[in-house]
């Protein structure tokens, strides 16, 4: 097969959707590799790199997707990419259909096969290529808020660990999966006062299990997620529901009983957000600010640490790439479930349910397309 990587150009997004290392990998099963001239820039990973894997280099993201039989990236593919997707190409990729409606129709209309990595699952019924990032978004969050938190950046000009004799800030995490959990141990580790908000008992007791008194544990009933949030000087929003949009947690109206300069960091807006008033940013300009309460909801938070991020991503999705370089897509889904549940689009059919209730589209069994 021959597997494409074009530049990412979603802005301020410096990952990469394959390696020097993954690109090696693929050669050696017998595949063609192609891959725009400064694509791993950002990570650090120079086309020198990807020339000694056996990879070729090209010009333009145009030769990619017109060369290549499989698409491999890392951000949902912009409007100008999805103009050349061509029926029958494979799009390997975050997509994050759910709030996306002009997305998820140009996908359609395209033909393309389109397996999203953050609804694959595993047999634990976790999702191995949404994990990784999760955990650099949740122990990127506290950093990120306790820089919002600064009076400079229109915080309340709180020190996350206080001093002696000054309290430390009073942070709230909503949601204890895999963002919750590092979020609040990267906030513990600075100093903070934690409270994490969970409807799972069971996930609960395994937090207060692994983490002993580092952070409190409460139920995330509508009272209790109200009366922590006005008493927050940060609330990180952790909320999933696999492949469906964030539900909203925090209404508009709630922020005036916050305190003045307190942050929300929305960890959950690929999704649509889990605020009331989130609305995707920027790396370049991160923060705004709704009724004195600072807002920052950038889309794209591994980003910033694009090596790291890289790395920890294609590790991941390198088994499943060489399992649909290998086998074809069609035979990699039948062999494996997890990996199925990874389709959300074929030939110009939805087959995600969540993504489908969302925007209101009929959806196709992914096991009748299998069939199909």
């Amino acid at each position: 097969m021959i597997i494409g990587c074009p530049k990412e150009i979603k802005p301020q997004e410096f990952r990469v959707g394959l390696t020097p290392n993954t690109a090696r990998e693929a050669v050696s099963h017998g595949h063609k590799v192609v891959v725009q001239t400064g694509a791993g820039a950002g990570s650090g990973f120079p086309d020198a790199d990807y020339t000694a894997a056996g990879a070729r280099i090209v010009d333009t993201a145009e030769e990619v997707f017109a060369t290549a039989e499989m698409i491999v990236k890392v951000k949902e593919p912009q409007a100008g990419e999805r103009k050349m997707l061509r029926e029958g190409q494979l799009l390997f990729t975050y997509l994050h259909l759910a709030p996306d409606p002009e997305q998820t129709k140009d996908l359609l209309a395209s033909g393309c096969t389109a397996i999203a990595y953050e609804t694959v699952t595993d047999p634990r019924g976790g999702l191995p290529l949404l994990a990784p990032m999760s955990e650099v978004a949740g122990r990127l969050a506290p950093q990120v808020g306790a820089w919002s938190l600064q009076k400079a950046n229109g915080g309340r000009g709180v020190l996350m660990g206080g001093v002696p004799g000054v309290g430390p800030a009073n942070v709230v995490v909503i949601g204890g999966g895999v963002v919750g959990a590092h979020a609040a141990r990267i906030a513990a580790g600075m100093g903070a006062d934690i409270t994490v908000l969970d409807r799972s008992l069971p996930r609960m007791r395994y937090l207060d299990d692994l983490y002993g008194g580092t952070f409190k544990t409460r139920y995330a009933s509508a009272g209790n997620t109200a009366e922590l949030v006005e008493q927050a000087d940060m609330v990180i929003g952790a909320v999933l529901i696999p492949g469906a949009a964030a539900p909203k947690l925090v209404s508009k109206a709630q922020l005036s009983d916050m305190r003045p300069g307190a942050v929300i960091v929305d960890v959950a807006i690929d999704q649509g957000g889990c605020f009331e008033t989130s609305r995707a940013t920027t790396h370049q300009d991160p923060i705004y600010e709704v009724d004195g309460i600072v807002h920052y909801c950038v889309a794209n938070m591994p980003g910033a640490v694009a090596r790291t991020s890289t790395i920890a991503l294609t590790n991941a999705t390198m088994p499943f790439l060489l399992d649909l370089a290998d086998k074809g897509w069609r035979q990699a889904c039948a062999d494996d479930p997890h990996l199925l549940e990874g389709l959300n689009v074929h030939a110009g059919k939805l087959t995600y349910y969540a993504v489908g209730k969302a925007l209101g589209i009929d959806v196709m069994s992914p096991q009748l397309v299998l069939k199909g």
